[in-house]
C-alpha cells in the first residue's frame, strides 16, 4: 500500500527531486500506517497483492482486450443487419472462493460491453448477456481461470 500511495504523489506532484521523493515516503509511510491500524487494513493483503503482481497485470492486459473484442462485437451486433440483440439472463458459479476475487469478476463483467452482472451473491452469478453466444463458456472464461491462479 505504501508503495501505492508514494507512486500517487509522485504522479500528482509531476516531477522527482530528492525533497519531493523524502517527502512522498514520509507521507506514504504515515498514511499506510494509519490504514493498518485505524481501519485495520490487514497487511497480508499487501503480500498477497505484491506476491500476486504479475498475474494482476495479465489479469488487466485481458479485460482490456476482452473489452475490445466485445465491444466490436456489439458494434456488430448494433449495425449489422442479419442479427439484433436476443437478451438473456444466466445463471452460474464461479467456484472462486475469495470475496474480492468474485466482485472483481462481477466488475470485469459488467465491464465488458453486452454483458453485466445482475446479481452477485457469494460465487452465484446472475448475468445478462446481449445475445446467447455471449454466455457460452462464462463458467470458464479467461477471468474466472486468471483469479484462480491469483487466488492460490
Amino acid at each position: 500500500m505504501c508503495i501505492i500511495f508514494l507512486l500517487i504523489w509522485l504522479i500528482f506532484n509531476g516531477r522527482v527531486t530528492p525533497e519531493i521523493l523524502i517527502i512522498g515516503c514520509a507521507l506514504s509511510l504515515g498514511v499506510s500506517f494509519l490504514f493498518y491500524k485505524a481501519l485495520g487494513y490487514p497487511i497480508s493483503t499487501d503480500k498477497k497483492i505484491f506476491k500476486n503482481f504479475p498475474l494482476l497485470l495479465l489479469y488487466a492486459g485481458n479485460l482490456i482486450v476482452e473489452i475490445f473484442k466485445a465491444a466490436i462485437q456489439v458494434a456488430s451486433l448494433v449495425w449489422g443487419k442479419n442479427k439484433g440483440p436476443d437478451p438473456v439472463m444466466v445463471e452460474f458459479h464461479s467456484g472462486l472462493e475469495g470475496e474480492l476475487s468474485n466482485v472483481l469478476l462481477a466488475n470485469s463483467i459488467t465491464l465488458t460491453p453486452g454483458t453485466f452482472t445482475v446479481h452477485q451473491e457469494g460465487d452465484r452469478f446472475i448475468v445478462h448477456c446481449l445475445r446467447p453466444e455471449y454466455a457460452e463458456g462464462i463458467e470458464e472464461s479467461s477471468f474466472i481461470q486468471l483469479l484462480r491462479r491469483v487466488g492460490r
